[in-house]
């Protein structure tokens, strides 16, 4: 049951990606990523405010983390979803996406104190090497000669965002709700935002992203946001992130039908390389794991 959590997840980050496309002709992405989180927290107020009130003293201490997470997950990482929407594909972004939870693992090195298999970076090399085939149409020699575009490169940096996200989740447990967690970092989000959404050449939303704002701030910031955070507690990071590797699929499919975004071949060869080495290094990490559980059992 508790796998239905990152599997929803998964799903709504598939419609996000579409989102993020469609949100690039209908509204600033300074404005998109303000809306989003301040129409989040007007919903999640009323039912958030009064526990956080309740539970400050227990909040306090974390604070400048609450507020990091934010900038991370929230800010940086969104926000840049919005911006590269302006210059690269639905189907390019979601594929680049699906390397965080590989960038997790490298990550975990350093913050969790893991180790990384020689799977792990045989994984990392058919990954990148895929990622390279993809963003470089099928020449795998591409930015040899050429550097790559606006919208790969800060989809990049927001994958690098959110893989640093997910493993301080996991290094900083905090004594605190899923529900706290979510509001206390959109708070942040929104004070983070403001001053960007201000810069804005019209600061009001347009009929035509009415619609878009709605779903990333109901689905893509409050449910979301809220069943990772679960699963990641329920089921492990590793577990969760497997399901991230059906990102890609669901965000490419959709280009296709509701983007009529052309699906080359280059799209599909690189895409499953890049799927395949996450794969690979994520089965290593969990039997390690396993391994190290029944050394300690024994």
């Amino acid at each position: 049951m508790y796998y239905l959590l990152p599997l929803f997840t998964v799903l709504i980050w598939g419609g996000n990606s579409i989102i993020n496309k469609m949100a690039a002709s209908a509204i600033e992405p300074s404005a998109m990523s303000f809306y989003r989180w301040a129409f989040a927290m007007l919903l999640l107020t009323p039912f958030c405010l009064p526990s956080v009130i309740k539970s400050r003293h227990v909040i306090r201490p974390y604070l400048s983390k609450l507020a990091f997470l934010a900038l991370l997950g929230m800010v940086l990482n969104q926000s840049l979803g919005y911006y590269a929407g302006l210059t690269t594909t639905a189907s390019n972004m979601s594929l680049i996406t699906s390397l965080v939870p590989l960038i997790s693992i490298f990550l975990s090195l350093p913050l969790l104190g893991k180790r990384i298999s020689k799977l792990s970076i045989v994984g990392a090399v058919i990954s990148l090497a895929g990622l390279t085939f993809m963003l470089g149409h099928g020449d795998i020699t591409f930015f040899l000669h050429q550097p790559i575009t606006e919208g790969d490169g800060l989809m990049v940096i927001a994958a690098l965002c959110y893989a640093t996200y997910c493993v301080l989740l996991k290094r900083w447990k905090m004594p605190i709700t899923s529900w706290q967690l979510i509001y206390m970092q959109g708070v942040f989000a929104v004070a983070m935002l403001a001053p960007l959404w201000l810069t804005s050449e019209n600061l009001l939303p347009t009929e035509s992203s009415i619609p878009l704002i709605m779903y990333a701030s109901i689905a893509a910031s409050i449910l979301a946001p809220w069943m990772w955070v679960k699963a990641i507690d329920v089921i492990g990071a590793e577990s969760s992130a497997m399901f991230m590797n059906l990102l890609p699929v669901v965000a490419v499919s959709l280009a296709a039908i509701l983007l009529d975004e052309k699906i080359e071949s280059y799209h599909l060869m690189g895409g499953l390389m890049v799927i395949s080495g996450v794969i690979l290094a994520q089965i290593k990490t969990k039997k390690a794991k396993q391994e190290a559980s029944l050394l300690i059992k024994a």
